[in-house]
């Protein structure tokens, strides 16, 4: 499943135009990596998202193409939430 489609139906992100517009601003690491919009996740894949001044790191559990709420908890888990210094670098 593509990155910003899998941010939004996980609800991480509310819409896939914002997921797609973090991501292409480098704002997203799938493994280490960088990441546009458009990256292929895989279950195991740990993803960091940099929101401002929080760096948010979850790893993929599931691929669900639901939209429900209940569903959603189940895709992720997260590994680390953390506020960094607006001078760091992810």
């Amino acid at each position: 499943m593509r990155l910003d489609k899998y941010l939004k139906v996980s609800r991480i992100i509310k819409r896939r135009t914002v997921a797609k517009e973090v991501a292409d601003k480098g704002r997203i690491k799938v493994n280490g990596v960088l990441a546009k919009s458009s990256t292929d996740l895989k279950t195991g894949d740990e993803v960091e998202i940099r929101f401002g001044n929080k760096l948010l790191t979850v790893r993929v559990l599931e691929m669900l193409d639901s939209t429900k709420k209940q569903d959603a908890d189940k895709m992720y888990d997260i590994i680390s939430e953390q506020r960094i210094e607006s001078n760091e670098e992810i």
